[in-house]
C-alpha cells in the first residue's frame, strides 16, 4: 500500500488471506496460517491532524478494534500503545506509519493483524491467542473486515473533524488500558546501552513494580513506582513482565 498510497482514497483497504512475513514494530513478524486470521492496510488522510497529535490515529484504531471484539463477546484490552489483548494474551498486533507533511500528518497506513481462526501457533511466538480460542466461536475473514471497518470508520468520524474531542478520546482509550491501575512489574529500558536492538525483549533493565497512571502530553506511558515516583516511557523504552 506504501507505494500505491499517491493514487488511493482515503479508507482505501488491500486485505490478505494468507501471511508469513507480516511486518511488526521495529522489526517483529507477524505470522499467519492461510485463512485463518484477518490481515489487512488502511489507509487514512487525516487532512486536520496536527503531527502533534497523531497518536489520536492509534487510539482510534485500538478502540474501534475493541469495539468490534466487543459485538463478537470478548472484552478486550489495549496493550500500550497499540497491541489488544484478550486477558494476557494477545490476539491482535497493529503498526502504524505516519507520512507526515510539515506540521501535520499528510497519511497514515494502518496494519492489522487480526487472530480469528488460528488454534495453533509458532511456539517461539510468547503469548498468542485467537477469537476462536476466547469465544469458541468462528467467524471468517471476509466477514469480519466490513463490520471491522465500520467500528474503525465511527470511531474516526467522531475524533477527526472540526471539532474534535481528544479528551474523551483518551478517557476512552485508558478506560480499556491493559493493566490500568493495577500493580504489576516491569522491566525499565531507558537507561540501556543497547541502541540497535529493534524490540524490548532482549534488553537488560531494571524490574521495578509500578502502576499504570495514565499518559503524559506526548502520549508516553506514566507508571508510578512503589517510591511514588512517576516514570515517563516512550515507545520501546519499557517491558512488560508477563
Amino acid at each position: 500500500m506504501a507505494e500505491d498510497r499517491a493514487g488511493l482514497e482515503t479508507g482505501a483497504v488491500y486485505a490478505a488471506r494468507y501471511q508469513t512475513a507480516g511486518k511488526g514494530q521495529r522489526g517483529n513478524r507477524w505470522h499467519s496460517r492461510a485463512g485463518d486470521n484477518l490481515m489487512f492496510s488502511l489507509l487514512l488522510r487525516p487532512a486536520d491532524l496536527p503531527a502533534a497529535r497523531q497518536a489520536v490515529i492509534s487510539q482510534i484504531v485500538t478502540l474501534g478494534i475493541t469495539d468490534y471484539l466487543l459485538k463478537r463477546g470478548l472484552e478486550a484490552r489495549i496493550k500500550w500503545p497499540n497491541d489488544i489483548y484478550a486477558g494476557d494474551r494477545k490476539i491482535c498486533g497493529i503498526l502504524i506509519e505516519n507520512i507526515l507533511a510539515t506540521d501535520r500528518l499528510s497519511d497514515s497506513i494502518v496494519g492489522i493483524g487480526l487472530n480469528l481462526n488460528q488454534k495453533e501457533f509458532d511456539p517461539a511466538l510468547p503469548n498468542p491467542t485467537s477469537l476462536l480460542l476466547e469465544t469458541g466461536k468462528t467467524i471468517a475473514p471476509e466477514e469480519a473486515l466490513p463490520v471491522l471497518l465500520e467500528c474503525i470508520a465511527a470511531r474516526y468520524s467522531r475524533h477527526i473533524g472540526e471539532k474534535p474531542d481528544w479528551s474523551t478520546l483518551e478517557q476512552e482509550y485508558l478506560s480499556r488500558l491493559y493493566r490500568f491501575g493495577e500493580w504489576h512489574q516491569y522491566r525499565d529500558c531507558r537507561l540501556s546501552d543497547d541502541k540497535l536492538t529493534p524490540t524490548t525483549e532482549d534488553i537488560e533493565g531494571e524490574i521495578f513494580e509500578g502502576c499504570i497512571r495514565g499518559l503524559d502530553e506526548n502520549a508516553g506511558l506514566v507508571i508510578e513506582d512503589r517510591a511514588g515516583h512517576l516514570r515517563h516511557f516512550a515507545f520501546k523504552e519499557l517491558r512488560y513482565i508477563i
